[in-house]
């Protein structure tokens, strides 16, 4: 596990309360973790915060999976560079 996934599935474990077990790639924010959207919004906040990135609206809709947020992350640090 990259160090970018070990913090969003820190942050989710943390905010939602999920089980670490619940953390895959493929599941889905809304249908497989059930959050809403003040979860969501929160969550984009943490990510932006924990990263020191700008996520705007527009890519936060993108960011669907656990695995596209991680992807979205990653790609926005290299960019940083």
């Amino acid at each position: 596990m990259s160090d970018v996934s070990e913090k969003v599935a820190r942050i989710l474990i943390d905010k939602l309360g999920i089980a670490e077990s619940e953390i895959n790639p493929e599941a889905n924010l809304v249908k497989d973790l059930g959050i809403d959207s003040l979860d969501y919004a929160e969550i984009v906040m943490d990510f932006e915060q924990t990263f020191d990135i700008r996520i705007p609206d527009d890519d936060a809709e993108k960011l669907a999976t656990i695995g596209a947020a991680v992807k979205y992350i990653e790609d926005k640090l290299k960019a940083k560079k």
